[in-house]
């Protein structure tokens, strides 16, 4: 039964860190046509509130992926010998989801700019 566990809680943990891996689709919409067809102040407040939600979508994903790293430094020795690999792993998504937040703040920033000189 031990070793049964011990065989599960690692196959679970990396069937998590797959599906987590998987790319982001932070814009389901024709971002290139939405984007060329604002003109509008409403256009653009709309772009705007899409693009703070897919900033906080990768927020949440921040959040998720410290937990993960989190757990894989205090009880590394669960992992073994991919402790230290699963750890960069995290911290590679934490700054790639950082950098998606950030760009996408920018961009919500940019058109509520718009937005306020618009129509």
């Amino acid at each position: 039964m031990n070793k049964m566990i011990k065989t599960l809680v690692p196959v679970a943990i990396v069937l998590g860190m797959l599906a987590s891996c998987a790319q982001p689709n932070l814009h389901p919409m024709d971002m290139t046509a939405a984007v060329q067809s604002a003109k509008t102040r409403a256009d653009h407040e709309a772009l705007a509130a899409h693009y703070e939600q897919a900033a906080q979508e990768a927020v949440s994903k921040i959040d998720e992926h410290k937990k993960l790293l989190e757990q894989y430094k205090t009880r590394g020795y669960l992992y073994g010998k991919q402790a230290l690999n699963l750890q960069s792993h995290c911290e590679a998504i934490i700054r790639s989801y950082q950098q998606i937040a950030n760009a996408n703040s920018e961009m919500a920033k940019t058109h509520r700019q718009l937005a306020e000189s618009a129509n």
